[in-house]
């Protein structure tokens, strides 16, 4: 009997050291679609996406730079969703964090897998040389996933204070389970990291190499992205989509214009809300699993703390997520081996 499965897209930063070689480890089979990208990336200028992947040593200033970090985790998880076992699972809706609504867009159809990766290289590029602001990140839970009273109120107070400082610039890029991402420039993010206590012995975390993705310092980046990309690369999805804001657009109901405009304005100048995303993609389509696609793994526990946030069958802890997990799983990374062998064919 097959199982229903909202699958779930992952953005900057998964492709790390762990992950050199993902895209041959697991789609060898592939080549066709990998001879694809490398085409098109050859036509721009750059290093073919296989010659990356298939690299000798990982490079942190060349693997993790927006306009090769894009292609990359776009080739990869554009791959594992097409690997996807359809005779176990019916998928449901695509949805996907920050960068990985560009690949939910490919995944569920509304881009071929070549615009896919045209967007988000084109992005990822534009990102990569404007590179306007930073993020960090900070957590309002604990370390068992338990929500600390008032934390989130006093993150945000605290942005807002900084956020209102002259020559500051400090606004929410990314609600992201139950940790807020932050967006700002070196003014703002130095004054939230040296005024903040540190907790969980790491945070506020800072994020190398990205910029301050979803917010108002992206204007021009949204603009440019805007002149390159044009309408006819859009079309009505085949599976619903569940954006940034929690919004669902669905199959033969979609404006392809609307949801243009929606990817390269709103969601590139606005915070995204993943935790609301996959909140409505639990209570909306009520899936037996999340199937989060790879490469790496790391956005898993957003996925968690979003479900156990919105109390998703009873889960209200780290520990009930965890005790779950070994008996039934309702999540599933095909980043991670053992959890991979249960997706694919």
């Amino acid at each position: 009997m097959k199982q229903t499965a909202v699958v779930v897209a992952p953005g900057r930063g998964t492709y790390n050291r762990d992950e050199l070689g993902y895209f041959q480890r697991h789609h060898s089979g592939s080549s066709d679609l990998m001879i694809q990208f490398d085409r098109y990336r050859k036509k721009e200028g750059q290093e073919p996406l296989s010659a990356l992947d298939g690299a000798e040593r990982f490079s942190g200033a060349k693997h993790t730079r927006g306009d090769n970090a894009s292609g990359l985790i776009h080739a990869c998880a554009f791959a594992d969703f097409l690997a996807i076992d359809r005779d176990r699972f019916d998928i449901l809706a695509i949805t996907g964090n920050s960068m990985g609504w560009y690949i939910a867009l490919a995944c569920a159809g509304a881009l071929s897998a070549l615009d896919g990766l045209r967007v988000v290289n084109t992005m990822g590029t534009l990102m990569q040389e404007h590179m306007i602001g930073g993020q960090l990140i900070y957590p309002f839970v604990d370390e068992n996933w338990c929500l600390i009273p008032g934390e989130r109120e006093r993150i945000e107070e605290k942005m807002a204070e900084i956020n209102r400082r002259p020559g500051h610039n400090l606004t929410l890029s990314i609600d992201l389970g139950g940790m807020l991402v932050l967006a700002g420039d070196v003014q703002g993010l130095s004054a939230f990291k040296a005024e903040m206590p540190v907790v969980q012995q790491r945070f506020p975390l800072r994020l190398p190499g990205h910029a301050g993705f979803h917010s108002r310092m992206q204007t021009p980046v949204a603009t440019e992205g805007q002149n390159r990309l044009g309408e006819d690369l859009f079309s009505s999805p085949i599976l619903p989509l569940i954006d940034g804001r929690g919004a669902i657009w669905h199959p033969r109901a979609t404006d392809s214009f609307n949801l243009r405009n929606y990817t390269l304005g709103h969601q590139v100048i606005a915070p995204y809300d993943f935790s609301t995303a996959i909140r409505v993609a639990a209570r909306e389509f009520m899936p037996d699993v999340f199937i989060v696609l790879g490469p790496g793994a790391t956005l898993g526990s957003a996925v968690a703390q979003s479900l156990i946030l919105c109390g998703w069958r009873g889960l209200t802890s780290k520990a009930d997520f965890k005790s779950v997990q070994l008996s039934n799983p309702h999540l599933l990374s095909m980043g991670l081996e053992d959890q991979r062998l249960l997706v694919v064919s």
